[in-house]
C-alpha cells in the first residue's frame, strides 16, 4: 500500500504586522505567505546569480566567524548520525562567514561539490546593517532575532523549535513537511541529549523510510503539511511544529525570526526533562496519578486550578512576575540540591 501523501500547507499573500499577530500567529498554524521579501534587494541580488547574492552579503559583513558543517557527497545532504548514533555523517568546523560565503558560491557550478550548511548566524553582529536594508515589519515589535542560514543541497531532519518562526527564503528553492505537535509519537525521535544542533530529529530518511521498521509513520504522512517555496516567499512555522526541510538548489540563503513568548519559554525544555526523570519510570497506575495533577495544574483541563482562593495565597499558581519567576527559581533550586 503506498504511503499517504502530505497535504498542501495553506497560503496567503502578504499579511501587514497587525493582521499577522491576530490571524496567524494566534491560530497556531502554519502557513506560506507568497512573496513576502520578494523586493528585497538580497531576493534580487540573488536572483540575478549566486555570484551577485553572495557579494550583495558581502558588503555588510563584519568579519564573524561561523559553525559549519561539511559532508561528502555520498550522504547526499542529509546532515544525520553516524551509523553507531554516537557521532554524526559530518564534520563541524569553525571558520569566517565572509570565506564560506566565497566557497559555497564557488560550489555551486561544481557537480563534485561536498555538502556545506552553516546556520543560525545572527545577523546583528555577522551582517550590520543588512537588517536596515532588507526588513520585515512583519515582526516587528515581537522582539525577533534574524538570522542567515547559508548551504547548498541539503536535508535537515524534522524537528521543532521552542520559538515561534517566521523563515524567508532569499536564495534557492526548498521544500518544507511540516507535522503538528501531537505526530511526536509518529516521528520516531531520536536522542533528546545527543543533538546535531540542539533540538532532537527524527530517525526516519524521508526519501526512503523505513515503513517496517517505523510503521506509524505512515500515520504521521497522514497528518503533514508541505510546500515549495520560491526566493521571496516565507513560511510561519509555530513553536513545537515539526518541520523537515530540503535545500533543493546549489545555492541557498534563508533569512529568519525567531521570537519568544515569554521570559520562560527557554525552561520549558529542561522541565520535561526533569520531568522524564522524575516521574516517567513509576508504574502505570502512579503516572496517571501524575497525570491528573499534570493536567489539573499545568495544562489547566478544568479550568483555573486557583479560582477559589484569594490572590494573596495563589503562589506559584499566580501570573507571571519577575518576582514570581524569582520565588519559583529559588523554590526550585533547594528541590534540586536534593541528592
Amino acid at each position: 500500500m503506498p504511503p499517504p501523501k502530505p497535504s498542501p500547507l495553506p497560503e496567503i499573500a502578504a499579511i501587514d504586522a497587525r493582521s499577522f499577530r491576530e490571524e496567524i500567529a494566534c491560530g497556531y498554524a502554519p502557513v506560506v505567505i507568497r512573496g513576502l521579501v520578494r523586493d528585497w534587494p538580497l531576493v534580487r541580488a540573488a536572483n540575478a546569480s549566486a555570484q551577485a547574492g553572495r557579494d550583495y552579503l558581502l558588503q555588510f559583513d563584519s568579519g564573524a566567524r561561523a559553525e559549519i558543517f561539511v559532508g561528502p557527497q555520498a550522504m547526499k545532504g542529509r546532515f544525520f548520525y553516524a551509523p553507531d548514533m554516537r557521532g554524526f555523517n559530518f564534520e563541524r568546523q569553525q571558520g569566517s562567514f565572509a570565506e564560506t560565503l566565497r566557497y559555497l558560491a564557488e560550489l555551486a557550478d561544481r557537480d563534485d561539490a561536498p555538502h556545506l550548511y552553516a546556520g543560525a548566524v545572527e545577523t546583528g553582529n555577522a551582517l550590520p546593517g543588512f537588517a536596515e536594508a532588507d526588513p520585515l515589519p512583519l515582526v516587528e515589535g515581537l522582539g525577533a532575532v534574524r538570522r542567515v542560514w547559508i548551504g547548498n543541497r541539503s536535508i535537515v531532519s524534522a524537528h521543532f523549535d521552542s520559538s515561534d518562526n517566521v523563515a524567508c527564503v532569499a536564495a534557492g528553492r526548498r521544500r518544507f513537511t511540516l507535522f503538528p505537535p501531537d505526530q511526536a509519537a509518529n516521528l520516531y525521535i531520536g536522542p533528546i541529549d545527543n543533538t546535531m544542533a540542539g533540538q532532537p530529529t527524527s530517525l526516519i530518511d524521508f526519501a526512503e523510510p523505513d515503513f517496517d521498521r517505523f510503521p506509524r509513520f505512515r500515520e504521521a504522512l497522514a497528518a503533514a503539511q508541505t510546500a515549495e517555496l520560491e526566493p521571496g516567499d516565507a513560511i510561519y512555522i509555530p513553536a513545537l511544529w515539526w518541520h523537515h526541510v530540503e535545500a533543493l538548489s546549489a545555492f541557498n540563503i534563508l533569512v529568519n525570526f525567531w521570537w519568544a513568548d515569554s521570559p520562560d519559554q527557554d525552561a520549558r525544555f529542561e522541565a520535561m526533562v526533569y520531568a522524564i526523570l522524575a516521574i516517567s519510570h513509576l508504574p502505570p497506575e502512579r503516572r496517571q496519578g501524575w497525570s491528573a495533577l499534570f493536567d489539573h495544574y499545568v495544562f489547566k483541563r478544568h479550568g483555573e486550578p486557583a479560582a477559589h482562593l484569594p490572590p494573596e495565597h495563589h503562589g506559584p499558581l499566580g501570573k507571571p512576575t519577575p518576582r514570581l519567576r524569582h520565588y519559583v527559581k529559588t523554590f526550585l533550586a533547594r528541590g534540586l540540591q536534593r541528592p
